[in-house]
C-alpha cells in the first residue's frame, strides 16, 4: 500500500516519492509552506514537520519572562542570599591582619599562674629592701656584726637563683620529690628524687611554687611529682 502525502494526502508512488520530515512527499507537493516554490532536499529548511524555503523559514525569538509573583519572590530570594554572602565574606576579611588569642583554660591557668608568681617575687623584693634598710650603715657594719662587710652579691637570674644569694626558708610546707623532672621554662626547677621542697605554695591544680634546698633554685614544679613529708 503505498503511503499518503504530506501535502495532498493523495498515494505517492515510489518513481515519484521524497522521503522527508517523517513524511512522503509529492516531488510537486515538496514546496514551501507560505511561497509554494517547489524545493529539494539541498534547498529545504525544516521547521515543525513542514517545508520552507529560506525566505520564509520561520525565525526563532526569544521568550519573555513576565514577572510574577513567584518569579519576584524568586528575585528577592537571590539578592538576600547575595547579601548575606558579601556580609559573610566582609566580616572574615575584616578579621584578616591579627590573630585572636582564645581565652582558653590553659590561657587562663597561665595568667593566674604568672599573676601568682608576680606577687610572690614583689613580696620577696618588699622583705630584701626592708632588711636593707634595717641594717646598719656601712662604716659601723664591722662593728655592729663583728666581721669585715660583704661584698654586694651579684643578682642572679629568675628560677637560677645560687644558694648563697638567698637563704632557704625556715618555714613553710614541706616536700619530697618522689620523680625526677627536668625544667621546660625559666621559671620551673629541676628536680631530683629524694630532692627537699621547702616552703610550698599551691599554684593551681598541678602545680606548685616551692625552694629546692638541694639547688637552691625557686619556682614552679609540678604537684604529682612530690609528695608532703
Amino acid at each position: 500500500m503505498n503511503p499518503p502525502c504530506g501535502r495532498c494526502n493523495k498515494p505517492v508512488y515510489p518513481t515519484e516519492k521524497i522521503n522527508c520530515l517523517d513524511k512522503y512527499w509529492h516531488k510537486g507537493c515538496f514546496s514551501c509552506e507560505v511561497c509554494k516554490m517547489a524545493l529539494s532536499m539541498t534547498t529545504y529548511k525544516g521547521f515543525e514537520k513542514k517545508p520552507y524555503c529560506s525566505m520564509h523559514y520561520p525565525k526563532t525569538s526569544f521568550t519573555i519572562v513576565t514577572d510574577t509573583p513567584e518569579n519576584l519572590r524568586l528575585k528577592q530570594q537571590s539578592m538576600l542570599n547575595s547579601q548575606a554572602l558579601y556580609k559573610e565574606d566582609f566580616e572574615k576579611s575584616k578579621g584578616k591582619g591579627f590573630s585572636v588569642v582564645a581565652d582558653t583554660p590553659e590561657m587562663q591557668r597561665l595568667k593566674k599562674t604568672q599573676d601568682q608568681i608576680s606577687n610572690i617575687k614583689y613580696h620577696e623584693e618588699f622583705e630584701k629592701s626592708r632588711i636593707r634598710s634595717d641594717a646598719p650603715p656601712p662604716e659601723n657594719r664591722q662593728d655592729y656584726e663583728g666581721q669585715p662587710a660583704n661584698p654586694e652579691r651579684v643578682a642572679q637570674p629568675v628560677g637560677q637563683v645560687h644558694p648563697a644569694t638567698i637563704a632557704p626558708p625556715a618555714g613553710g610546707k614541706r616536700f619530697q620529690a618522689i620523680y625526677s623532672y627536668a625544667a621546660a621554662e625559666g621559671d620551673e626547677v629541676s628536680l631530683q628524687e629524694g630532692d627537699v621542697i621547702l616552703d610550698v605554695e599551691p599554684i593551681d591544680e598541678g602545680w606548685m611554687f616551692g625552694f629546692n634546698q638541694r639547688t637552691g633554685q625557686r619556682g614552679l614544679l609540678p604537684a604529682n611529682y612530690v609528695r608532703p613529708v
